[in-house]
């Protein structure tokens, strides 16, 4: 039944114009109400970018276009858009007036395209989706509406160690850029190139462009990106490598890098196998160099750090945190919550992959949106030892009432800054290792 979502941890559809603006010189253009770009604005904080947020140009639904209509008035926008800000690319997205009035807004995108404007249009009304939807709605606008009308240029399959990279949402995932920075970088050891597509390491629409030329897709996400993936795959007969979790520390890591390396290979990359092994054995040693300098440290301190964690993240962050830290830290997962709203066709392999962590321990799950319904569940619960949160900033609070450590790494995130610190990888469950603990230690006068 309908109802009141309390701290909500992601946004209606129309969020994802962060997606566009994590494309370097792309400008969404918001067909809706002022306070859509404002709320956007408002959840993601200091993530305005170029054209982000409530600087988005915008039509400003009122009354007037809800009875007359609000295309002509679009059609102005974007002509003054282009004239002001110097973009390669236009993304118009609706909000949910424009969408239960019907605007038609692929005809006045349409219009554009004919006249040489770089535009497409993409359905985010948000009671129709969330973010974590309509980005996969917006990256698929962007291929088959822009990227497809390059083909003669770009031949499919054409470079066989060429692959696209879906993995963090932009801004959504507190440490995207830092995070697709070290997908590329790892990726790039076993000789792949790589289009990563969004962020500073993207060449922007040129590298959208180029994505019919690669030989495969790599899709990190236990479910949101999926409709991308799936789309390559029938427009371009793309296959693509699915891992299902964020690769957090050496285990996953490794069990990432070794399975892309395996299904390029079988899809004819042109890769120096040994060369690739020998880059990941290089990457893991380091990674267990740093853990073995740590290990009298943990030793002495082993009364003094949590033995317990409580996870409230998206399902990916989740997986890829429980698996981390039960293995490699000794932290048992306890009660945690994927916070996404994810659709319900997905829990079962979900939780299969949650279950796969250990088969020693049950760790329990919860899909909850409702994180004031998660609170309140363990605010009921008590286990032995020290106990971590993980989550964002509305578990500051929490932590403190139970007397937890507290990490933020999600959105709403008030009480973190992160620019280029990255969670994945081998560096990745490094630096979550220096930031538990740096919190930990924090604790004591």
């Amino acid at each position: 039944m309908p109802g009141i979502i309390e701290q909500e941890r992601y946004t209606c559809g129309i969020g994802a114009l962060q997606s566009v603006v994590a494309i370097p010189r792309a400008v969404p253009i918001l067909h809706s109400g002022p306070g859509c770009g404002t709320m956007i604005a408002g959840f993601f904080e200091r993530s305005t970018g170029y054209a982000g947020g409530n600087t988005s140009p915008c039509t400003n639904f009122s009354e007037r276009e809800v009875i007359f209509g609000g295309v002509e008035k679009l059609r102005g926008v974007i002509e003054n858009a282009s004239k002001i800000l110097d973009s390669d690319l236009q993304v118009i997205l609706t909000g949910c007036t424009s969408a239960i009035i019907g605007d038609d807004i692929e005809s006045a995108a349409n219009d554009f395209l004919e006249r040489g404007f770089p535009i497409v249009h993409a359905e985010t009304a948000g009671f129709k989706l969330s973010n974590f939807e309509a980005h996969s709605v917006i990256a698929n606008a962007v291929i088959d509406q822009y990227a497809d009308r390059f083909t003669d240029e770009n031949p499919p399959r054409s470079e066989k160690s060429l692959v696209n990279l879906f993995a963090s949402i932009p801004y959504q995932d507190l440490f995207w850029k830092g995070n697709l920075r070290e997908y590329k970088r790892l990726l790039e050891g076993l000789g792949l190139r790589v289009n990563v597509l969004f962020g500073p390491r993207s060449r922007g629409v040129a590298e959208w462009r180029s994505i019919p030329r690669a030989n495969f897709n790599i899709l990190v996400s236990p479910w949101y990106g999926w409709p991308i993936v799936k789309n390559l795959e029938e427009k371009y007969g793309q296959p693509f490598f699915h891992f299902r979790w964020m690769p957090i520390g050496a285990n996953e890591t490794t069990r990432f890098l070794r399975g892309a390396l395996a299904f390029a290979l079988a899809h004819g990359a042109d890769l120096d196998e040994e060369k690739a092994c020998e880059f990941i054995e290089k990457e893991e040693h380091e990674f267990y160099e740093e853990l073995d300098n740590l290990a009298t440290f943990l030793l002495e301190f082993r009364y003094g750090l949590p033995n317990h964690v409580h996870i409230l993240h998206d399902s990916g962050y989740v997986l890829g945190f429980s698996k981390f830290l039960l293995h490699e830290t000794g932290m048992v997962p306890k009660e945690s919550f994927a916070t996404e709203n994810t659709p319900e066709e997905y829990f079962d392999v979900i939780r299969a992959d949650m279950d796969s962590t250990s088969a020693k321990r049950s760790l329990p799950l919860f899909f909850e949106p409702d994180a004031g319904k998660a609170q309140d569940m363990l605010r009921s619960i008590t286990h032995k030892g020290r106990g971590l949160i993980i989550g964002s900033s509305w578990e500051k609070e929490l932590a403190k009432e139970k007397g937890f450590d507290y990490l933020p790494a999600s959105v709403p995130s008030s009480y973190r800054l992160a620019m280029t610190t990255n969670y994945i990888g081998y560096s990745g469950g490094l630096r979550v290792i220096e930031d538990i603990y740096g919190v930990v230690l924090g604790s004591y006068d």
